[in-house]
């Protein structure tokens, strides 16, 4: 008796039948949950290589924070000249400047990962330098977040309009004002600001956060004190920040504006309104919501000329302060919250516009 070998058509069938098994082939049926995993995965990267270069970047700037310590701690006659050698390394051991800097490296980045320990502030010691930034970021987010919010709602709207009546006389002034205008820095329009509202009307103050005779609390004295003391630093972002947005909004605009689909939305007897809104704007938004969340991650960095102007204490008046005084704690962290949250708006942005367009696909 002889054996037969079994024939190819039936070994291909019985492995093409075989069930699909592991996590390539989950990955395969869930092309989502894929593209997101990957993107992630390039996120932790991109961490990783932003906070290490900013790192060593930074520590490679000349100066010694101790030294600066010291001569602080000798101005206030709290310094032993006597017990400089164990002072100097006791600092040393304790702002992580001691060792080799790969050493340093990695003592930094496992404090901050598994503790999220900046180590102690220069400017402000012993006070951890997280503790420091903290103070200042409520100020930074509710001056600049808010600014950025209001100047991009406006911005779009009067844009999408601007675009909308191109050619009318309202539409000519805006667009021609805001090419003017958007250019103009936030600081020079502050110092005007300043000297009208401020030093000729005197309605708004000039400088400061809020009211010093008013304790900080949830009162409504202290509320209507920050508002009133926040309203100039931040009219002069929204102003040149509608600007630009009203150009950047009207340039998408106008090219929809001669699409098949407006047409036939016209030809249907829809109100203009109805058309600009839900037709028109809907194919402009998107690429200003990218914009948006990318500019939303810039905050973090504060605007630090207005702050100084206005002696806001926000996180651009301590980013100065701390270079002043070579504090690199600080310094580094405020550049790492900045580095994550750009990256971190970009990922959000990155996994939410295939929700919010269908066309946006980023997997085959």
């Amino acid at each position: 008796m002889t054996a037969t070998a079994p024939s190819a058509t039936v070994v291909g069938e019985s492995a093409e039948s075989a069930p699909s098994r592991g996590w390539r082939a989950w990955l395969a049926r869930h092309p989502l949950a894929a593209y997101a995993i990957r993107r992630f995965g390039l996120y932790l990267v991109e961490l990783w290589g932003a906070l290490t270069i900013a790192f060593f970047f930074f520590r490679m700037i000349p100066g010694d924070p101790i030294q600066t310590l010291i001569q602080t701690l000798q101005q206030n006659y709290v310094y032993n000249q006597a017990a400089s050698a164990e002072v100097i390394a006791r600092y040393q051991t304790e702002f992580g400047l001691d060792g080799n800097i790969l050493t340093q490296y990695l003592k930094y980045m496992q404090n901050l990962i598994f503790h999220g320990d900046l180590g102690p502030s220069l400017i402000n010691y012993p006070t951890p330098a997280q503790d420091v930034i903290l103070r200042s970021l409520p100020w930074t987010i509710g001056l600049l977040g808010m600014a950025a919010v209001i100047s991009w709602v406006l911005g779009v709207l009067i844009g999408a309009i601007a675009g909308w009546r191109r050619g009318k006389l309202g539409s000519t002034i805006v667009t021609n004002l805001s090419i003017a205008l958007s250019h103009v820095p936030f600081f020079f329009v502050a110092l005007i600001l300043v000297y009208v509202f401020a030093y000729t009307l005197g309605w708004l103050p000039a400088r400061s956060a809020y009211d010093s005779t008013i304790s900080p609390g949830f009162s409504p004295e202290f509320i209507g004190s920050v508002i009133k003391y926040g309203f100039l630093p931040a009219m002069s972002i929204v102003l040149i920040g509608t600007f630009s947005w009203i150009l950047s909004t009207r340039m998408l605009m106008v090219p929809v504006l001669g699409e098949d689909y407006l047409v036939y939305a016209e030809a249907k007897g829809l109100r203009p309104w109805r058309i600009l809104t839900r037709y028109a704007l809907r194919n402009c938004y998107l690429p200003q919501i990218t914009a948006f969340g990318i500019s939303l991650g810039f905050i973090f960095n504060g605007n630090v000329l207005v702050e100084q102007l206005f002696n806001y204490p926000g996180l651009g008046s301590t980013l100065v302060t701390a270079i002043q005084q070579l504090d690199f704690n600080t310094i580094l962290g405020v550049t790492d919250m900045a580095i994550f949250s750009v990256l971190t708006a970009v990922l959000l942005l990155d996994l939410l516009l295939p929700l919010l367009d269908p066309r946006v696909k980023y997997w085959k």
